[in-house]
């Protein structure tokens, strides 16, 4: 039998019986952080970590985050390969964020 105690913890212990607290609505918080970027800081770097050549699209991984960010061909400036290291900068697109202007790290 698993209970749940008064954080929300899962133990397999019955919890002492605590009288509740009244938590108000607005004060519940579901969200996540939003990464606030240096607008010094235009271009990001990375790595094609994925490139399909036939369907003319691909993701980098963002050196910073570590985060996956979705490119197609038409926003490289040279032919691409899986492994380039590559500076980007990244514009919202209907589904997430865009990688665009994309070149190769010498």
């Amino acid at each position: 039998m698993a209970y749940i105690d008064e954080n929300g913890n899962i133990t397999n212990t019955r919890p002492d019986f605590v009288k509740p607290r009244n938590i108000q609505a607005d004060d519940i918080q579901i969200a996540t952080p939003k990464q606030i970027k240096d607008p010094n800081d235009i271009y990001s770097s990375g790595v094609i970590s994925f490139f399909n050549t036939s369907k003319g699209y691909g993701f980098i991984r963002d050196a910073k985050t570590r985060n996956n960010v979705f490119f197609h061909v038409n926003n490289l400036t040279y032919q691409a390969q899986e492994n380039d290291q590559v500076s980007f900068e990244t514009e919202q697109g209907p589904k997430g964020l865009n990688a665009v202007r994309i070149t190769k790290k010498s």
